[in-house]
């Protein structure tokens, strides 16, 4: 072994007693907390609470191995912590039929720090004819600790490097002179020419001991979650004017909690006036808050009160790089990350007191900061209810949509539950992919790195991105569904409704009813109705009526453009990798051509010019007026390098041609998608998706069943499915925020499954999605403003809505809109995928083609009114900015007004608020109230 060995051997040694210390003093703390170490024993069953990676030391040869701290909660509430172990691994690629001599050289260089080394076969998307059953060789090797593993990877990945920044002449030219000499060391280096890496999942386990190892068993029988104690607090403390408080001087005057439904509040009397009594804060039936109260005469001994109440240690420490409090066998589940990214509430509603109004259903208690102080003296029993309203408040958002969603969440992505919580959506979506690759036995590919060199039409590229969804606002007004407007239709859009009636019913009662028509009994009554109404709005088609104010949308329209096209970044191929195929024969269907529109921006210097500099600047010194201090631009790492090349390149185009860039270029592109591409990254995504309308499904259940339980007056049943609701729309919101990121990940810097093109093939897809139904709806009613994913539109009051088909034995009924059914059908049309195939047989390679489309339009309203504010430029309309109503006057959806942001000022936001609801007054005109409200806010906004 080496000199570099010996000492890296040590480093490790030294540290590794360091870590047995702290090891210790971790396990007696946990013990104290309730973790005992479970090592030996009759086999135990535990739900898996959260998990940390840890090592662990075996006491006879004193040699550490890196293990995972699992721990369990019980049945009856208890826990205990186990120790499995594992070894810590990553793949090595070689040259072809160079595994062997890689393997024998590797085991002997690092003989004390790999533990085992085997060749492996991964199916590998990257290379080429691999449909035809072809699998890729890697060395899979495996270490006792991932000390071990990044003290080799990092040596090899500067060997991998070096290996592929290699032109292929120079090394055929090395593969000549290597058969006319003896093999070095250095040679079988050169042979490693890739390395990849990745992770494991988790669930309900039986856990035993066998020969001092720990066997995990999945119990997929037991659903239920284990009931953990939970604990929500709320500090108040002192505070000077209009400054933030300050640990050095301001004291606590009271803290409250809740732990497993029963609150507590201790007192601080140097701060408030008077004792208070046990209190009971239940803003709702089912937010039952009872208090204990402890009055106590000073900080100190409030804290002491506290600390013995939760114990002086907690096992909590802070994490400097987040500054937030973990711990490795507790969860600290922070609400307000949740309210960032799941609970789908815009950026200015994300406090305590908005979260609580929109979730929870009820005003939470207010006081002004300024006034907390004073109140604490002259109104302590205020303030105590105010303390404990927002203990009470966090505790219950928790139960009510946190803590069901993080662990349904953690039992189907391989993380701990304070990682699924602060962890962005593109994350937890690549950790999915992660799992259901490693099940699909695909090697993962390392994180994307972007080429600095791409060159377009003999210009450098700046960036490069694809055009994304079609916004646009077509209209601006007040539209109410009690007011008149004026329509001007087109007869023969109409004309063409009524000759695609039959075509657009059948369609809805056996593609998406999925009834025999036959077995439909009122049809024609059905079609005659509907026949009846098109026919009058042809015949006047200048007309003045009480509009319907809808919200055509495609239900989830990027993740089933996904499914619906087989768009997987492995799957987007060229015509390459098409001749390298076994498939690739004349008339193949499993090439699928769709089109994207890509932008790029470029410098205004040339080629000749780029390179030109580049030369240059690769001979200059840099750091530095002396030679013998000054490095080598050569030297510097390649982001400085690129960093500094691009400097020059941006000060050379300024002073040549006076701009920097160019004007942005767009292009319409056609990307070729493979459909026979393995599909575990559409699998995924259709589980989900899956996964979601049946959350959906059941929340329509439960409402179903909520609404008869207030026909009833049956409390408990009103209850339960209040709860059911609460918890299914939680899931199901979650489940699409994540869903939808499946398109957006694609396109993340450093995505392991990276492609502009598949994100630019969603996009366009969708705009065209978007924009046909557009002009059909400008024909037959009032675009008023295009989303991403839908059309919000007034359609005359005369138009066909709602119709439901029976069966002639009466056990089937099928409920449609009609608005719906003329847009799905036209989108079936254009954009059903006939080229659709599965494997049928992995062994003879046989695929199934069918056709496949599960885009389809959803239809939300009628509304009762929808605000679309005009610009103050003449002929210029505001996209994304508009407020809509229900019937009984709540808001449905506000986008874009400064009441929605956060950091706006607050008397604009009560502006706002007042204004666009005094639309909703008069009968007369949607503008005269508004008009009218406006002289005593005149006089506000002068005097500011």
């Amino acid at each position: 072994m080496n000199g570099e060995g010996r000492r890296r051997d040590f480093r490790y040694n030294r540290s590794s007693k360091k870590h047995k210390l702290i090891r210790t003093a971790e396990e007696e703390l946990e013990a104290k907390l309730g973790f005992d170490l479970f090592s030996e024993g009759e086999k135990r069953l535990g739900w898996l609470l959260t998990f940390a990676s840890s090592s662990l030391e075996d006491q006879e040869t004193n040699k550490v191995s890196s293990c995972v701290d699992l721990y369990f909660v019980s049945q009856d509430g208890s826990c205990f912590k186990s120790k499995y172990k594992f070894r810590p691994y990553f793949y090595a690629a070689t040259k072809d039929k160079m595994e062997i001599d890689v393997e024998a050289y590797l085991r002997r260089r690092y003989e004390s720090q790999i533990a085992n080394i085997e060749i492996v076969e991964k199916e590998d998307l990257d290379l080429k004819n691999h449909l035809s059953g072809l699998r890729k060789s890697y060395l899979k090797l495996s270490f006792d600790t991932v000390q071990q593993l990044m003290s080799v990877k990092s040596d090899l990945l500067h060997v991998v490097e070096r290996n592929q920044s290699k032109s292929d002449a120079t090394e055929a030219y090395e593969l000549i002179l290597m058969g006319k000499r003896e093999q070095k060391s250095q040679d079988f280096l050169d042979c490693i020419v890739d390395l990849r890496e990745y992770d494991v999942p988790y669930h309900w386990y039986d856990v035993s001991i066998s020969s001092n190892d720990v066997m995990l068993e999945r119990r997929t029988d037991l659903l239920q979650r284990a009931e953990v104690h939970v604990c929500a607090f709320d500090i108040e403390t002192t505070k000077l004017p209009l400054k933030f408080p300050d640990a050095e001087y301001d004291l606590i005057m009271m803290i409250s909690y809740m732990i497993d439904g029963q609150g507590y509040l201790i007192i601080n009397r140097e701060c408030v006036g008077d004792d208070i009594e046990d209190l009971e804060y239940t803003p709702k039936p089912e937010f039952e808050g009872c208090f204990t109260v402890t009055n106590v005469k000073n900080e100190l001994e409030l804290l002491k009160k506290w600390f013995a109440h939760m114990r002086e240690e907690v096992g909590f420490q802070c994490d400097k790089n987040q500054g937030e409090y973990r711990a490795k066998f507790a969860c600290h589940l922070d609400c307000f990350a949740w309210v960032k990214r799941d609970s789908y509430l815009p950026q200015g509603s994300h406090g305590l007191k908005a979260v609580t109004k929109a979730k929870l259903g009820y005003h939470p208690l207010e006081v002004n900061p300024e006034d907390m102080v004073r109140f604490a003296m002259e109104k302590p029993q205020m303030m105590a209810s105010y303390s404990v309203s927002d203990a009470v408040a966090t505790y219950f958002l928790y139960m009510t949509y946190v803590h069901p969603f993080i662990f349904s969440l953690a039992t189907i992505i391989p993380m701990s539950p304070d990682e699924v919580l602060r962890k962005g959506s593109g994350t937890l979506c690549e950790m999915l992919l992660m799992v259901q690759a490693y099940k699909a036995n695909v090697i993962c590919p390392n994180k994307h790195q972007s080429d600095p060199e791409k060159f377009y039409n003999n210009h450098l590229l700046e960036s490069e991105t694809y055009i994304g969804g079609h916004v646009e606002c077509l209209e601006s007004g007040v539209f109410r569904s009690d007011l008149p407007t004026s329509f001007k239709l087109d007869p023969s859009a109409y004309e063409q409704l009524i000759n695609n009636l039959d075509r657009d019913l059948q369609y809805a009662i056996r593609v998406e009813g999925k009834i025999d028509l036959d077995s439909v009994s009122n049809y024609d009554e059905v079609k005659n109705v509907i026949f009846e109404k098109l026919a009058r709005l042809r015949d006047e088609p200048i007309r003045v009526e009480c509009p319907l104010i809808y919200h055509l949308d495609v239900a989830a329209m990027y993740p089933n453009i996904i499914l619906t096209n087989r768009l997987q970044p492995p799957s987007i191929v060229t015509d390459e990798v098409c001749t390298a195929c076994d498939f690739n024969r004349p008339g193949k269907t499993c090439l699928r051509k769709l089109e994207w529109v890509w932008r790029g921006e470029i410098f205004m210097a040339k080629k000749s010019d780029y390179y030109h500099l580049k030369k240059q600047i690769e001979s200059e010194f840099v750091d530095g007026t002396d030679v013998q201090l000054a490095k080598s631009f050569l030297d510097l790492p390649k982001t400085d390098q690129q960093l500094r090349l691009k400097d020059r390149l941006k000060k050379y185009c300024q002073k040549a041609y006076k701009r920097v860039l160019d004007k942005p270029v767009t292009e319409v592109r056609e990307a070729g998608i493979c459909m026979r591409e393995n599909s575990f990254y559409v699998d995924t995504v259709r589980s989900f998706r899956d996964r979601r309308y049946e959350y959906k499904g059941l929340n329509k259940v439960w409402k179903g069943k909520l609404s008869e339980a207030k026909a009833t007056g049956n409390s408990i049943k009103i209850q339960e499915a209040q709860d059911m609701v609460v918890l299914y729309d939680s899931l199901q919101l979650a489940h699409k925020c994540i869903l939808n990121s499946f398109y957006g990940y694609v396109m993340r810097k450093g995505a392991r499954w990276y492609s502009m093109e598949m994100a630019g093939v969603v996009t366009y897809t969708g705009a065209k999605i978007i924009q046909n139904a557009r002009l059909l709806v400008e024909k037959i009613g009032k675009p008023l403003e295009l989303d991403t994913d839908g059309i919000w539109c007034a359609l005359p009051g005369s138009f066909p809505e709602n119709f439901t088909f029976k069966t002639r034995d009466m056990k089937k009924k099928l409920t449609i809109s009609y608005p719906c059914i003329m847009l799905n059908v036209d989108v079936a049309r254009n954009n059903t995928n006939d080229q659709y195939q599965t494997l049928t047989n992995p062994v003879t390679k046989t695929y199934t083609t069918h056709s496949e489309c599960s885009i389809e339009f959803e239809v939300d309203g009628p509304y009762k009114a929808m605000i679309l504010p005009a610009s103050k430029e003449e002929g210029i309309l505001i996209k994304k900015r508009y407020a809509v109503f229900n019937d009984d006057g709540t808001l449905a959806e506000l986008k874009g007004f400064e009441i929605k942001r956060r950091g706006e000022l607050k008397l604009i936001k009560v502006f706002q608020n007042k204004k666009y609801r005094s639309a909703l007054k008069t009968h007369q005109s949607g503008s005269s109230p508004v008009r009218g409200g406006n002289s005593g806010w005149r006089v506000v906004f002068v005097s500011c």
